[in-house]
């Protein structure tokens, strides 16, 4: 008889959270701040004393999805900042990488965004225009990443992830800060969007 692979891990939490089949009821936003705080973004490759995390990068997806999308509801606004969170289990892929994955890293990372979405009150799929908005925002993001702390010129990341409007970006500056810091800033802001959304 063939042994059962494991596909379960143990969070911080308590909860068991199982990787194939997750469900919202095993979906801790402290264990999704905690993980993402020590993901690395860029697979570390930035300058700084501290690592640019996932949940830092998260934080500013949603701001800039604030100004790419001014009117848009505080759901909204909450999808923008959870747009990566399952990478608190999975961790973070360079884009390359998760192309050369194939779809078995796409169809996981659905799943567990599916589950978070549902937890927090948010729909299982965001509606795709919605999707678009925070991909610009995530775009925007990475082009002040690139040129920031992670050593591109700026005309290598206008040609990857598209010229920004400098009045979004203007008075925006990438944060490197301890994991703890980050954690704080992240479990802060999403219990601000839950009162909001409420």
């Amino acid at each position: 008889m063939a042994k059962q692979i494991r596909a379960w891990q143990r969070m911080l939490s308590g909860r068991r959270l199982d990787l194939l089949d997750p469900t919202p009821m095993d979906i801790e936003i402290e264990d999704i701040a905690h993980g993402l705080a020590f993901v690395a973004r860029w697979n570390g490759q930035t300058v700084g004393d501290y690592a640019y995390s996932v949940a830092e990068h998260s934080l500013l997806v949603e701001t800039l999805f604030g100004r790419v999308a001014p009117k848009a509801p505080t759901k909204w606004r909450l999808a923008a900042l959870l747009h990566d969170a399952p990478e608190y289990v999975i961790g973070d892929m360079i884009s390359p990488v998760k192309a050369a994955v194939g779809p078995g890293y796409g169809a996981l990372d659905e799943r567990l965004e599916a589950a978070i979405h549902i937890r927090f009150g948010l729909p299982a799929k965001v509606p795709v225009a919605i999707k678009k908005q925070i991909k610009k925002a995530d775009k925007i993001s990475a082009w002040m990443e690139a040129t920031q702390i992670a050593g591109f010129t700026v005309a290598e990341a206008d040609k990857l992830f598209g010229k920004p409007d400098t009045a979004l970006i203007g008075d925006l500056q990438i944060v490197l800060r301890p994991p703890i810091e980050t954690r704080h800033a992240f479990t802060a802001r999403h219990v601000t969007m839950l009162e909001q959304c409420t």
